[in-house]
């Protein structure tokens, strides 16, 4: 996971739940070390993360041997009621897109939109 942005103080768009979803989403069998450091978050911080999406089914693990891999219950719709009917595979879908756009954009910087 390389590439990952210095800490930033102050608000954001997205919560550390979506980050650390959308990082599960990126590497199914990532550990909480990794997820950690991908999202600028504690190993804690992470553990209670993925035990709340755990707790309401927006996620799954099965442990191979000292590892886990995540599943994610792409159906399950989002809590907040703003996003009433939304999805979490539509969340990451968007999440992904703008990697994909990040990625390929020249020198790596995302392409404005109106």
């Amino acid at each position: 996971m390389d590439g990952v942005p210095e800490p930033h103080s102050g608000w954001t768009f997205l919560t550390n739940h979506a980050r650390v979803l959308a990082a599960i989403a990126d590497d199914r069998t990532a550990r909480i070390r990794d997820i950690a450091a991908h999202c600028r978050l504690t190993e804690r911080a992470v553990q209670k993360i993925i035990a709340d999406l755990e707790q309401d089914g927006y996620l799954s693990h099965t442990r191979e041997g000292r590892s886990n891999t995540y599943r994610i219950d792409p159906g399950k719709v989002l809590r907040h009621p703003a996003e009433a009917g939304l999805t979490v595979a539509s969340l990451l879908s968007l999440l992904v897109q703008a990697e994909a756009d990040r990625a390929t954009a020249p020198g790596g910087q995302p392409h404005a939109t109106a």
